[in-house]
């Protein structure tokens, strides 16, 4: 007894793994407004920064409080630091959260989304295209606010060491420089969860809005929680808790437990995100 093998006729010369190239996905999300916006007011920030610390005159220490508002004007690197640290609450999480949670929405809310899938591209091949082109963007968010930052620095207060707040030490600006990659590193990784939270939401519904609204949303009420002292060692379970954790990479002597602890606990929440937007996406009915 023989048995037949039921073969799926396919187009000549068809490819899944050659269907949306990550270069027409990169141009498609390069030509799109939001892009431009985001990436100019990333871009304007530290003038803005700066602009503010020239009219306002030098900052005043802030008592016993440690923060690098205090010698934000000391150097440019500081100046990079700064920047980073007054916009890795709220701007990147913004950021981030538009670049991956608009990615799949918007194509559904375009209604766009089936005639892509029917060109033919698989599921899995649409979603992956879509999330390497979205953390890439995302990633060259975080990125271009500190090298600007180091620009506006070098033009406002001038290239120098990094001077250590609360201290007075200074470290060498060569050494200062890997201190800051290490900070932009941290930031991209402790932003994979809001990152694969927004993605994961994108795939969930219709609307872009709603996606990136509800990642940013549920990073506030984290930071709510955040806040509860009474939750005790139940709050290093919360991402954002580790957010500022890269302030350790500033320090006389780099303090890596931190920075460990929250960048195990952003990659852990984000693998089972992307995993649970690739199984959501698999099983939904296209209607739009």
């Amino acid at each position: 007894m023989t048995t037949r093998t039921r073969t799926v006729p396919t187009a000549a010369g068809y490819r899944p793994r050659r269907t949306l190239p990550l270069r027409v996905e990169a141009l498609r999300q390069l030509r799109r407004r939001r892009t431009f916006v985001a990436f100019v007011i990333l871009l304007g920030l530290p003038w803005v920064l700066v602009a503010a610390f020239l009219i306002g005159g030098e900052p005043t220490e802030g008592g016993r409080r440690i923060n690098l508002v205090d010698v934000a004007t000391q150097s440019a690197l500081n100046f990079g630091a700064f920047c980073v640290f007054v916009s890795a609450g709220f701007l990147l999480v913004v950021a981030v959260a538009l670049f991956c949670g608009d990615t799949v929405a918007s194509e559904a809310n375009w209604a766009s989304l089936r005639y892509l899938l029917a060109a033919p591209v698989p599921r899995s091949r649409l979603l992956w295209q879509k999330l390497v082109v979205a953390l890439a963007f995302a990633a060259a968010a975080i990125l271009v606010l500190p090298l600007m930052g180091l620009v506006a620095g070098t033009v406002a207060f001038g290239w120098g060491d990094l001077v250590v707040p609360g201290t007075g030490i200074t470290i060498p600006a060569f050494e200062a420089l890997g201190r800051l990659g290490i900070v932009i590193l941290y930031t991209m990784i402790s932003s994979l969860v809001v990152a694969a939270l927004a993605f994961l939401l994108s795939v969930a519904t219709d609307s872009p809005l709603g996606a990136v609204g509800g990642a940013v949303g549920l990073v506030i009420v984290s930071n709510i929680l955040d806040a509860v002292t009474a939750l005790g060692d139940w709050r290093e379970a919360i991402p954002v808790h580790w957010q500022f954790a890269w302030v350790d990479a500033m320090q006389p002597e780099i303090a890596w437990e931190g920075m460990l602890k929250g960048g195990s606990v952003s990659v852990a929440y984000a693998l089972v995100l992307f995993a649970w937007a690739f199984r959501r996406f698999r099983t939904k009915d296209i209607v739009s």
